[in-house]
């Protein structure tokens, strides 16, 4: 029964979300924003917000690991699914043929993750009010990088608007995209608690922890309204918005996680996730940083159709897995 219940909830919040971010889109085209900016922080935002719906639901029910590993574990997911998105647009080499703009986006992730996992690590625990200031630096920073963001998108090497954001006939109002958004907004904050709640059902029965189970299940969940975003985007050509959307969500999810501490009022947040948790945000880092290079590097790395960084990443999170299993991390 519990598994029914995971697995209608996962869809409603899937479907809600991807509606979400459908009406992000329509503000963000309808406001005249350009496609990298929009990818990278509207249209991520909107893709992010059931992270972290479902890590306030976790905090209510006592579980700070699950928080923990639905954020960290979705950094990890997003990777993936970027790599699964070039290999699936065989035709387009992905990452080389994107912006080297969105370098700065990894750049920035590789960093936030750096100081919550040194903030995991160190247990200084140091509070303003009951926020921890290590929240509140990851807040700082984000909204400094968004800067950089901006600066880089409108400078001399943005690149050109994608056809995907132009508005055609028929194209929904701004009032219509304000409205669906707010509407599947609602849903999601209804849906996601229940999601959590089967998740935590689910690492006792199956004796997994919970921690475990919201790094290897429900961070997946919570990360496919950015697959279908992103190949969405693709299918239109918009190939910035679609790299913008994976990388800008998991820059999103380090500022989730410094606002998540707001709602958790038994003292720092970071400070009281399992120091082992370090590790997931490790092999986040080491994903995202693999990502980064393949946008740099931009020399052919393919055996016949399939493209060799692609597969690397998705390999490496598969192992990345299996060790934190073995290891017990989160179980």
């Amino acid at each position: 029964m519990v598994w029914i219940k995971f697995i209608f909830f996962a869809a409603v919040v899937v479907i809600t979300a991807v509606k979400l971010a459908e009406y992000g889109d329509v503000i963000a085209v309808r406001t005249k924003l350009g496609g990298l900016f929009v990818g990278t922080i509207f249209l991520a935002a909107a893709t992010s917000l059931p992270e972290l719906i479902a890590s306030i639901s976790a905090f209510q029910l006592g579980e700070p690991n699950l928080a923990a590993g639905n954020f960290f574990g979705s950094n990890m997911v997003n990777v993936v699914l970027l790599a699964l998105v070039d290999l699936v647009v065989f035709r387009v080499p992905l990452l080389r043929k994107v912006a080297v703009s969105h370098a700065v986006t990894a750049a920035l992730t590789t960093v936030l993750m750096t100081v919550a996992v040194f903030a995991i690590l160190s247990d200084m625990n140091i509070t303003i009010g009951w926020v921890g200031l290590d929240s509140i630096l990851l807040i700082v920073m984000y909204f400094v990088g968004i800067w950089l963001i901006q600066r880089e998108t409108n400078g001399p090497t943005a690149s050109p608007a994608p056809a995907g954001v132009t508005v055609a006939a028929g194209f929904p109002t701004l009032k219509v995209g304000i409205i669906g958004f707010a509407v599947a907004a609602f849903i999601l904050v209804m849906a996601v608690p229940q999601l959590v709640l089967s998740s935590t059902e689910i690492a006792v029965i199956t004796g997994l922890g919970t921690g475990f189970v919201g790094t290897a299940l429900l961070s997946i969940v919570t990360s496919l309204p950015e697959l279908v975003a992103a190949i969405a985007a693709v299918r239109i050509g918009a190939f910035d918005m679609a790299v913008g959307n994976l990388f800008g969500s998991s820059v999103f999810n380090m500022l989730a996680l410094g606002l998540s501490d707001f709602f958790y009022t038994d003292g720092s947040f970071l400070a009281d996730i399992d120091p082992a948790f370090a590790m997931v945000g490790l092999i986040g880092i080491l994903l995202t940083n693999m990502a980064l290079i393949g946008n740099l590097a931009r020399v052919e790395r393919k055996i016949l159709f399939i493209e060799l960084d692609a597969v690397a990443i998705i390999i490496v999170y598969l192992l990345g897995l299996y060790f934190l299993f073995v290891r017990g991390i989160g179980v």
